[in-house]
This record gives structure tokens, C-alpha cells and sequence, in this order.
């Protein structure tokens, strides 16, 4: 059940509507979470921000995907769960691989590892422990990159959040 509703740039505060006119100008429209968001100017160029920015994560996409799956299906985001599904997809990622992200692992050992850690920052984050970081560098894995999953982590809690807050659904429901 829808909350909070979409708002069209006419209706949203200045600073949003700016943000949203920029937008649909750019895009040729903004998506039903942007649009609800303008609700609030400070939330909406907070995760423009933060969005633009997590496009230069050291994972690469399929990955940072993955991980993203694994933590939609943890916070239980309809909407989230069929956006990143499509674009693991379209990343390559197969079915089964898919299947796998939502149950927090992966069949090659080094993603597995990734991907457990990233549902334990979202679901325990007081809980990662010294071993815990050296066990991810064992597995090859950066700092910068044990980094870069937190942020796609805070991201995927900031929009899963949202939208089921703001009662957002997901327009087609694809496992």
C-alpha cells in the first residue's frame, strides 16, 4: 500500500524540483523512488550523491550486483529485489548465480566470502571482527574494495528502506 506519493516537479520543493527537472531533462523521466524522495531536498541529493559516487567502486559490476541481491533479499525490498535482478542480469549473471546472491553466497569461494561479509555489515555490523577483515584480504580482496561494500551496502539499506517506508512496489515481480 502506497504512503508516500510521487511527486511531479511542480509539486516538489525548489531544490527537488530542480534535482528532478534535471533529471527528466537528462533521462526523460526520474522513476517512482527519485520522484517520492523529492519529498525531502536534502534526502533526494543525498543519494543522487551517493548513488553517482558508488558508480566508481572498485567491484566490478556483476559483483557489486550480486552483493546488492543479498542484501535486498536480507531487508525484503520487492522493488529493490526486481531492479537488481534485472541488472545482474544484464551484467551477466546467470539465474543460478542470481539464486545464490539472494541467499548471501556464490559459487567461486572469493565471492562467497564478499557477499557473507556484506549481509553481516547490514544485518550484525558490531559483530565484524579483526579476523573477519583478515579473512577477506586472504581471500585477495582490497581494502579499498572491504570499503567499497560497505557503501554499496549503506546504499542498498538506504533505498530498500525508502521504498518500503514510502509503500513503493515493484511493477513486475521477477525471481
Amino acid at each position: 500500500m502506497r504512503r508516500i506519493p510521487a511527486l511531479a516537479p511542480a509539486d516538489a520543493p525548489e531544490k527537488s524540483r530542480e534535482l528532478l527537472t534535471d533529471i527528466i531533462t537528462r533521462h526523460g523521466s526520474a522513476g517512482d523512488m527519485v520522484s517520492t524522495m523529492a519529498h525531502s531536498p536534502a534526502l533526494l541529493q543525498g543519494y543522487l550523491d551517493f548513488s553517482r559516487a558508488l558508480k566508481r567502486v572498485k567491484l566490478p559490476r556483476a559483483l557489486s550486483e550480486k552483493i546488492s541481491l543479498a542484501a535486498q533479499e536480507w531487508i525484503g525490498c520487492g522493488t529493490c529485489l526486481a531492479a537488481h535482478t534485472e541488472a545482474a542480469r544484464a551484467n551477466g549473471v546467470s539465474d543460478s548465480d542470481i539464486v545464490l546472491a539472494r541467499q548471501g553466497t556464490a559459487v567461486d569461494p572469493r565471492e562467497a566470502a564478499l557477499i557473507a561479509f556484506a549481509v553481516r555489515v547490514l544485518a550484525e555490523p558490531s559483530g565484524i571482527s579483526d579476523d573477519d577483515v583478515a579473512g577477506l584480504r586472504v581471500h585477495g580482496w582490497s581494502d579499498r574494495v572491504i570499503a567499497d561494500v560497505v557503501g554499496v551496502v549503506a546504499l542498498n539499506l538506504l533505498t530498500g528502506a525508502f521504498n518500503l517506508v514510502a509503500g513503493i512496489e515493484p511493477s513486475i515481480t521477477r525471481p
